[in-house]
């Protein structure tokens, strides 16, 4: 049979790329929950607080280089009256998209007499685990782990000694001007933000910036540009990496994009109630107006004709993408970084992590197993983290005010383990953990009858020459990519869409270990290398990698996608093991390096997959489900599905050329 090789086998290549320190060694464990010290932080946001009262001030402009003109929220402490304090505090800087009007009404529901100490309580009270409603009360359960004071007014951060100031980004809310979606107009913006709010007399010159997901973001962007004033960043759920995580996951776009340009466009053009009338005085409304007509649906026909035609540069990865992705090995600020294993942006904060160039300590890692809205769900409950605000107070607290809290002295690897329980650590990937290999073979594994194709995952290649055909379907749509890809929501439909894949590997060739006779830990990157074939010009990979347990019941830990034509690797950017074994692709994405399909030849490919951290109990097995598809996690340009239509798509297993996944366990196998 005749292969197109595109290039050496990465197992000779030891010097491209970044290689891995693969020494083993026993993980020092310390207390995921913060023990005495975050008691001490969680008395500090709970109890007795500096200040009785705030006050808000709602109508602030700051008026940028270009003209333009931003519309902020400043908070800042006030005593029992609620008279405003002169003392000049540390300012916390918060600057996102989604309109301060949703904040308002957000920090009046929460704050609101009864009702929001109600609303607090029961989140955090209510558990139906185990249940129909366990997606429900995962989602209410964010409530009380403090990400929404992440987001918004965060009172009892004020009240604790801090000014707060949130902004809209220019072209959203009640800000002028045109969205540039994290552009390098809105990246100086930030900056100048800094900058103004450091030389208020109510600030004392040290400012800290936080957010959640795109004000994350923005965040990390101001950080590598090392203003003077900014002395500390809490991201929750950024992204190093916009490409590759969410916009065109191998060359396949999400849609979560489309959807999410919809809700924020939507948005900015609700005024904001708090100032209507007196911006219609001052004619802050006529101008508002203007802007908005003269970019009313930013991006999103850009977005479309790119969809239709592939001809937008934004369908590949391009310097449009690489303006905007955070510079984090230029970040010298202390950086707190949150994310989740399934999360949209699924490396985010693994990512961030390690780039950042600092010692472990000025940069802290969290990571939970769950989606992007419910961030936080569970923490402050017992063995888990303190919940998110706890940690962005003593977070600060120790940046920019100077105060040894121990903080520094937390996780600085903290990881809820897939299939286990909440860990802290020196490292990710976890010490002892080793490389290993798996290679799929045709052999059935007789736990996967229900698949498409029941196969087995072997330490050594298989004999015979096997050719697996697998068709496109629309079982994606009742699966945990359904959940990733809305972000979360979709968890409230079940187990089907969370934690069990057996519905959608209906559709999947399947490929599974045998058990595993002992608690085997599994950590970091992980690649899976098919040789792949298509009777049209263009193949459409998805993958999962899923813990499958003694009941049958598949659990997806990791996934990735590629078209076949986006196979083309960026070495120097993929990660390698010491032995040369390709850990993690990197592949170009862009319009000049995509590459011919041929007809009916089997081509390799390597799928990289979102890095992990999981435990398979004894009993349990790995398996890798191969897909054509996974609807609408990863959705197709429309002159590729041209290329695509009336496709057969084979897996092809050969000797010769062995399918494998390479990954990083303690486990014998």
């Amino acid at each position: 049979m005749t292969y197109q090789l595109d290039s050496a086998d990465s197992a000779t290549r030891v010097t491209r790329g970044t290689v891995r320190d693969l020494s083993t060694g026993a993980l020092p464990l310390g207390d995921p929950t913060g023990g005495a010290d975050a008691i001490r932080w969680r008395e500090s946001v709970d109890g007795a607080l500096a200040y009785p009262r705030v006050s808000i001030d709602r109508d602030v402009t700051i008026t940028t280089s270009d003209g333009v003109r931003l519309r902020a929220t400043v908070i800042r402490p006030a005593n029992r009256f609620g008279q405003t304090v002169a003392t000049p505090f540390p300012a916390i800087v918060n600057v996102n998209p989604y309109n301060r009007a949703v904040i308002d009404g957000l920090d009046h529901a929460l704050h609101a007499p009864v009702v929001g100490k109600a609303l607090r309580a029961a989140s955090g009270a209510v558990d139906a685990t185990g249940t129909s409603l366990e997606g429900l009360t995962t989602l209410t359960k964010t409530l009380a782990g403090g990400v929404f004071d992440v987001f918004g007014i965060n009172r009892n951060l004020v009240r604790s000694g801090y000014a707060q100031v949130i902004v809209d980004v220019r072209g959203t809310g009640a800000s002028q001007g045109k969205w540039q979606i994290l552009g390098a107009r809105e990246q100086q913006d930030s900056v100048e933000i800094i900058d103004w709010v450091a030389e208020q007399d109510w600030c004392d010159g040290s400012v800290g910036m936080v957010g959640w997901s795109y004000s994350a973001i923005n965040s990390l962007q101001a950080a590598d540009k090392r203003p003077a004033a900014l002395k500390a960043v809490f991201a929750v759920e950024g992204c190093e990496d916009i490409v590759r995580d969410i916009y065109i996951t191998g060359g396949l776009p999400s849609a979560f994009i489309p959807t999410w340009l919809s809700a924020v466009n939507l948005l900015k053009w609700v005024p904001n109630p708090a100032n209507a009338i007196r911006d219609l005085v001052r004619g802050d409304t006529l101008r508002w107006m203007n802007d908005r007509l003269r970019s009313p649906a930013t991006e999103l026909t850009s977005l479309l004709w790119g969809f239709l035609t592939a001809r937008d540069d934004r369908i590949f990865d391009d310097p449009y993408f690489d303006e905007r992705d955070p510079k984090v090995d230029q970040i010298t600020a202390p950086v707190f970084a949150v994310g989740a294993w399934h999360d949209l942006f699924g490396g985010s904060a693994t990512g961030v992590y390690q780039r950042l160039r600092m010692a472990p300590g000025r940069k802290q890692m969290i990571v939970g197993d769950g989606y992007h809205i419910d961030v936080g769900s569970g923490f402050g409950g017992k063995f888990a983290p303190p919940r998110l605000d706890v940690l962005e107070r003593a977070w600060f607290d120790r940046w920019l005010k100077d105060d040894h809290n121990g903080i520094e002295d937390y996780g600085p690897v903290t990881m809820l383990q897939q299939g286990g329980a909440w860990t802290s650590g020196a490292s990710f990937p976890r010490a002892g953990v080793t490389l290993k290999r798996l290679y799929l073979s045709d052999t059935s594994s007789g736990t996967a009858e229900h698949a498409t194709h029941d196969g087995s995952l072997r330490r050594t290649p298989g004999d015979d020459l096997v050719s697996l055909g697998v068709r496109p379907d629309l079982r994606g749509a009742m699966s945990r990519d359904m959940t990733q890809v809305s972000a979360g929501a979709a968890m409230v439909f079940g187990r089907t869409f969370t934690t069990d894949a057996r519905f959608q590997e209906r559709g999947a060739l399947s490929f599974t270990s045998e058990a595993v006779g002992e608690a085997t830990a599994i950590s970091g990157a992980m690649n899976l290398r098919l040789n792949v074939a298509t009777t049209a010009h263009e193949g459409i990979w998805a993958v999962t990698v899923n813990d499958v347990a003694p009941d049958g019941s598949s659990r997806v830990l990791t996934n990735g996608a590629l078209t076949v034509s986006n196979r083309a690797l960026d070495e120097a950017r993929s990660l390698y093991a010491e032995d040369g074994s390709l850990l993690q692709a990197h592949h170009h994405l862009t319009r000049k390096r995509k590459m011919p399909v041929p007809s009916d030849i089997p081509v390799r490919i390597d799928v990289d997959l979102v890095p992990t951290d999981a435990i398979l109990e004894p009993g349990h097995r790995l398996r890798v489900d191969v897909y054509a598809n996974s609807f609408p996690r990863y959705l197709t340009v429309v002159p590729d599905l041209v290329k695509a239509r009336g496709r057969r798509q084979r897996l092809v297993l050969d000797p010769a050329h062995p399918s494998h996944l390479t990954f990083l366990s303690s486990g014998s196998w």
